[in-house]
């Protein structure tokens, strides 16, 4: 078999799926490939997740949609490497959190996303994993893209993986309808893939999402919301949750590449 479509030259046995993970590949076979191959950046974070989660939640729970995202796009996409660390400084209260200041996370994320553009690839996605790298990663992609505004085959996202999916389709089982922090949903996807690692889930109160100033950015800290660090209902949490929510997430994580890897090169529209 010969992936002629993104450039590779040697020969692949087709019992095996071509891994398209960058850890794994050689510098020849990353100089094989065609520019126009989405790359998907990983973003996490390691910080507290209430009494019951551990610290890395973010990023084992991310590692495990860009598997199974890479599994659904086989070819079509290179994945770098995870990067764990994230802006988490609103958790810094809880011991065991570790965060990059603001600037230096910015210019961390933004020096990636230069090291790619620098190695001639052109459609570069930070996939996030965490709620605090959301206003970091659309600024990173949108200080790429002034830097190199002369431009104009880029195309530079930043796209978290649980916005992908259209929660709505949620059963009825289902209490929480968006992520929170340690609640419903990271529980019970914890509880799909690494239930050695959750606590007593379901002794932990419910702890309500609020609705403060909601037409306002508010500048806070966890402790403002949440003193035990969750946030939502951790109790509800199961594994069969857990695996609908995986998939539910990968499904669109693939479909979202997907389109990447369709656009036409210059256009506005997707």
């Amino acid at each position: 078999m010969f992936f002629e479509n993104i450039g590779l030259t040697y020969e692949q046995d087709d019992s095996l799926p071509f891994t398209m993970k960058l850890s794994e590949l050689k510098w020849p076979d990353v100089e094989g490939l065609g520019r126009d191959l989405p790359v998907v950046i990983p973003i996490a974070a390691h910080e507290q997740h209430g009494h019951h989660m551990p610290l890395h939640t973010d990023s084992i729970l991310l590692q495990e949609v860009a598997r199974r995202s890479e599994l659904g796009l086989v070819d079509k996409a290179l994945f770098a490497p995870l990067t764990w660390l994230g802006n988490s400084h609103h958790h810094m209260d809880f011991p065991g959190t570790l965060s990059a200041d603001s600037r230096v996370y910015l210019d961390l994320l933004t020096g990636l996303i230069d090291n790619f553009l620098q190695h001639g690839f052109r459609r570069l996605l930070l996939l996030n994993g965490h709620g605090g790298n959301k206003v970091p990663g659309a600024q990173a992609v949108f200080e790429a893209r002034q830097a190199n505004r002369d431009r104009k085959d880029l195309l530079l996202l930043s796209a978290t993986y649980w916005d992908q999916a259209e929660p709505t389709v949620l059963g009825d089982e289902f209490v929480q309808q968006e992520m929170g922090h340690a609640g419903e949903w990271e529980t019970s996807m914890m509880l799909a893939i690494r239930p050695e690692l959750v606590g007593d889930h379901q002794s932990v109160e419910d702890v309500p999402f609020g609705s403060a100033f909601s037409r306002a950015d508010r500048g806070w800290t966890m402790p403002d919301r949440s003193e035990p660090g969750h946030i939502g209902c951790p109790s509800k949490a199961n594994a069969e949750k857990g695996e609908i929510l995986l998939k539910l997430f990968s499904e669109g994580v693939v479909g979202l590449v997907e389109e990447i890897g369709l656009w036409d090169g210059r256009s506005w529209d997707g």
